[in-house]
């Protein structure tokens, strides 16, 4: 097990230096940063001092070096855009996104894991059949159009939700949250709803298929042989051997519901870490746009990790050696 954990590490390493590599090429060529800080005004002699004291007339490998250096620091340098450490508006940010991704995957996981299930023990029942009908729904929609949707329905026609917004939060010092009062509750519904539900269709569809697998098993047969009773079937031995692929799907969604939060922080002007890359984008803000691919990155392969080590805790009969998984 500590070999494996210091094998992923390793390999972790390597991805982010990768990542890295690409986020300073890509961002090295998209416009000119010292545009980006100085005016029309600025003279030639001032631009080229700028240029000087930001070390952009280094060679690109000690430019390279330099920015790894800093970023595994946590210094991503200052803002072009707001004019202050890109690290302090990343933690301005931060606890927005993540509450918005976990609500977002709490819900897909409380509302799709009960509807796989059904599916799959009840597969020809007519609610099935609307849990599935409801579920080509949330795969084939975009996000940003079921965002508008819900917003026209509930904050439009109804008005019992808020479109736009945090809503109010309480500052506790090292994490700002909503979750701590109603008006952040009700802001948070509908974006939660928006970003994971796809995630939950996408986990419904997982359940359903693996349990309808899982029942035709030699070792169901068996245990309904034994006289145990249907719940125990289902939930304790059915249930419980589905639950590697869903780990496995969640862990790799949450990643993902981080980096494409996106759209639906854009639709309803959610204060987080994908509106401020997408502010960023627009303004050419390569500090910003470095600093959010490289802690994406870093919340993948972590997520990754730690998946890999819930394997072995869910599932005993998976062993993980030196040389192989």
């Amino acid at each position: 097990m500590t070999a494996f954990v210091i094998r992923r590490m390793l390999q972790s390493v390597i991805v982010m230096v990768v990542v890295a590599l690409i986020a300073f090429l890509m961002f090295r060529f998209v416009g000119d940063p010292v545009n980006q800080m100085v005016g029309i005004e600025t003279t030639p002699e001032q631009r080229e001092a700028l240029r000087e004291r930001l070390g952009l007339n280094d060679p690109v490998l000690t430019q390279f070096l330099r920015f790894i250096t800093s970023a595994a620091q946590g210094d991503f340098g200052i803002s072009y855009q707001f004019k202050r450490p890109v690290a302090e508006l990343l933690v301005e940010r931060l606890p927005a996104t993540l509450e918005l991704s976990l609500m977002s995957v709490v819900f897909a996981l409380l509302v799709g894991i009960p509807m796989g299930v059904y599916t799959g023990l009840h597969r020809d029942s007519w609610l099935s059949k609307v849990f599935l009908s409801v579920s080509l729904v949330g795969i084939s929609l975009p996000p940003f159009l079921i965002g508008i949707l819900l917003i026209f329905i509930f904050a439009v026609n109804l008005q019992v939700l808020p479109s736009f917004g945090r809503g109010e939060v309480v500052d506790l010092g090292f994490w700002s949250t909503g979750l701590l009062t109603a008006s952040g509750w009700k802001a948070l519904i509908l974006p939660a709803i928006t970003l994971g539900l796809f995630q939950m269709t996408l986990i419904m569809r997982l359940v359903r298929s693996e349990m309808m697998e899982v029942l035709r098993a030699d070792f169901i047969k068996f245990a309904r042989a034994r006289g145990l009773k249907q719940r125990a079937v289902h939930f304790g031995h059915a249930l419980k051997n589905t639950l590697v692929p869903v780990i496995t799907i969640t862990g790799l969604q949450l990643g993902s519901v981080v980096a494409f939060a996106i759209i639906t922080e854009t639709v309803f002007q959610w204060p987080g870490m994908g509106l401020l890359f997408l502010q960023s984008v627009q303004e050419v803000d390569i500090p910003i746009m470095a600093a959010y691919l490289l802690l994406i990155a870093f919340l993948f392969v972590v997520i990754n990790l730690l998946v890999d080590i819930l394997y072995v805790v869910v599932d005993p009969r998976i062993r993980i050696t030196g040389g192989a998984q």
